[in-house]
């Protein structure tokens, strides 16, 4: 059998200066590579326009699930209690929101209710007047916060009430204009002795 003579090694070499240490400096710190930048705020509701301020960015989901939806009787909505206190109401009313957008809901079926101090995206529309705040209820083409209490809030198929405060009768008024989904953001022993019987 002939004998095969062994190939030569080729070893790659990168062309242009080669690092030399040099005892005078200290070598360079890698800079680190940077990542995707931030998510863009998205504005709810009212779209982006030079006069809004952005609906703050979503905040990271919560540990604890939210209570599996009790189905009622055909006349009532479903409803869903997602345990908060007072305090983190609105974060998780506005989670709720997210959830429901993500999950196919559109935007104009969906009411935010408050029963203590309003949402910061209802004081902000209400700054620029109530006709151009109660406009963009009557377009019925995004999510609309308004108080537990204002008359003028016409009930929609999904209705979140965040429990942040106010009388009882702020909770009821809220609960009466769910059409077929209503979640509430709040203590489970307050909202629980404030359901009807039949919810």
């Amino acid at each position: 059998m002939p004998l095969i003579p062994e190939e030569p090694q080729i070893h790659e070499s990168v062309p242009g200066p080669r690092a030399v240490p040099n005892p005078g400096r200290s070598a360079q710190t890698p800079r680190p590579v940077p990542g995707p930048g931030p998510r863009p705020v998205p504005t709810r509701p009212g779209g982006a326009g030079a006069d809004r301020a952005p609906i703050p960015s979503p905040r990271a989901p919560r540990t604890t699930a939210a209570a599996p939806a009790t189905p009622v009787p055909a006349a009532g909505p479903q409803v869903q209690l997602i345990p908060a206190p007072a305090q983190g109401a609105l974060a998780a009313a506005d989670e709720a929101v997210d959830l429901l957008l993500d999950t196919g809901r559109e935007p104009g079926e969906i009411l935010v209710l408050t029963t203590g101090d309003p949402h910061p995206w209802a004081a902000h529309e209400l700054s620029f007047g109530e006709a151009s705040y109660w406009a963009q209820h009557d377009a019925g083409d995004d999510v609309f916060y308004a108080a537990a209490d204002a008359t003028r809030a016409k009930g929609r198929p999904v209705v979140i009430v965040a429990v942040n405060g106010g009388g009882d009768e702020a909770v009821a008024a809220a609960v009466a204009r769910a059409g077929a989904l209503l979640v509430v953001c709040g203590d489970p022993q307050r909202v629980n002795a404030l359901l009807p019987a039949g919810v």
